[in-house]
């Protein structure tokens, strides 16, 4: 059997929701696609698309959780291609206050979101 299928979404959880989607807006330039809420408010599903919308990133807020997120080693990661001057981008991101890590030789750099998730930043090709 030969099966076909493509990515549609990641999910990332988040402690808060509102800076999280600024973060996206403003870093990435992702807009709120649509959300799913939780009829008695325990959670709220909040899903961010490019312009394109082929890939949806869903940032998942759950009511009752106060503590940071364990993200481990922090080896899983996202990754955006940005279009336009790549060097000008980065001096964005670096006014941000948020390119974690640089890798000059391979000419890529990361980015961490308001819960230390990392986002992997290349030039368009």
């Amino acid at each position: 059997m030969e099966i076909k299928a493509r990515f549609d979404h990641f999910n990332i959880n988040v402690l808060d929701l509102q800076r999280s989607i600024a973060f996206y807006e403003k870093a990435l330039g992702l807009k709120e696609h649509h959300r799913k809420e939780a009829s008695d408010g325990s959670f709220t599903l909040v899903y961010m698309a490019d312009d394109q919308e082929n890939f949806l990133l869903e940032l998942t807020w759950l009511r009752d959780r106060k503590e940071a997120y364990e993200l481990g080693d922090n080896e899983s990661h996202l990754c955006f291609r940005v279009a336009g001057d790549y060097e000008a981008v980065r001096a964005y991101h670096k006014e941000m206050g948020c390119v974690c890590f640089e890798n000059e030789a391979m000419g890529l750099y990361f980015i961490n979101d308001p819960d230390d998730y990392w986002i992997e930043v290349l030039p368009m090709k």
